[in-house]
């Protein structure tokens, strides 16, 4: 697996994504549990089929990419609004970057880890751990670079991210993946109840770090991307449910900025085993 992935980190990052699209395609075809979960979930949002196909083939692009950011010659990257970072860094508290299931999200920590890594220190990123250990060997491997520290999603993780914070540098998650029993809580996502997860604002509540939004926008034809920062529509709420739903209605704003890149077909509403 590690070779195949170092052979496709060769490839131009067009031909990944076209080879990706395609992929994107099969998989929307050939399953049908699939489908109908990436329908119904655009559908709550308020979209049509036809407003979100495009996502049919960007979910595919998102895999078809990982060898050449793991492995292959850097892409190119554009920054837009930029400025609410260095506001950030300014304050000198830490940051809590978070990034929903939208575009690449793998470009945004690798471009923020190489521009500000001097500047901020080493960007911790949550992951969760892949449950085959050829997979889990091969992501360990591909996210270890200078500037970024992975950590899983357990207690251990959620320590190391407190220390990174208290020493004023920045972490990123993914607020909108389903949390394990006893992280999350349910609160509205789109309009229908999605177990949430409540690290985000804990971390920033415990911590008076700075939040900041950000997400990879895929360019067309193998250009690179774009990293899109967002500051919140209002500070942070003190109360942890309501800063939770606040953090939702964020990451809602994020993804009608660009329907059509945003994982529609994960599963954001199963019920975690064990939660009521």
């Amino acid at each position: 697996m590690i070779r195949l992935f170092k052979l496709l980190s060769f490839f131009p990052l067009w031909l990944l994504h076209g080879l990706g699209w395609a992929l994107g395609w099969l998989v929307f075809a050939a399953s049908a549990t699939y489908r109908k979960r990436f329908l119904a979930n655009a559908a709550l949002a308020g979209y049509s089929f036809a407003q979100v196909r495009a996502a049919v083939g960007q979910a595919g692009c998102m895999s078809a990419e990982l060898p050449r950011l793991w492995f292959g010659a850097p892409v190119a990257v554009r920054w837009e609004g930029e400025g609410c970072l260095e506001r950030a860094l300014q304050n000198g508290r830490g940051i809590v970057f978070l990034t929903p299931h939208l575009g690449c999200f793998e470009v945004t920590a690798q471009a923020v880890a190489q521009r500000y890594g001097q500047q901020m220190g080493p960007l911790t990123v949550l992951y969760r751990p892949a449950r085959k250990a050829l997979m889990q060997k091969l992501t360990q491997g591909a996210r270890a670079r200078p500037g970024l520290n992975s950590v899983p999603t357990n207690l251990s993780g959620v320590r190391l991210m407190i220390k990174a914070l208290r020493q004023g540098h920045a972490i990123g998650l993914l607020p909108d993946q389903v949390p394990p029993q006893g992280m999350g809580l349910w609160v509205p996502f789109f309009g229908r109840d999605a177990y949430t997860m409540t690290l985000g604002a804990r971390l920033a509540q415990q911590t008076g770090a700075s939040v900041l939004l950000v997400w990879g926008e895929r360019l067309s034809w193998g250009r690179g991307y774009t990293l899109h920062f967002r500051e919140l529509s209002t500070p942070l709420s003190v109360q942890l449910d309501a800063a939770v739903l606040q953090i939702n209605q964020e990451m809602e704003r994020l993804i009608r900025e660009c329907p059509r890149q945003y994982l529609w077909g994960y599963a954001r509403y199963k019920q975690p085993r064990g939660e009521a």
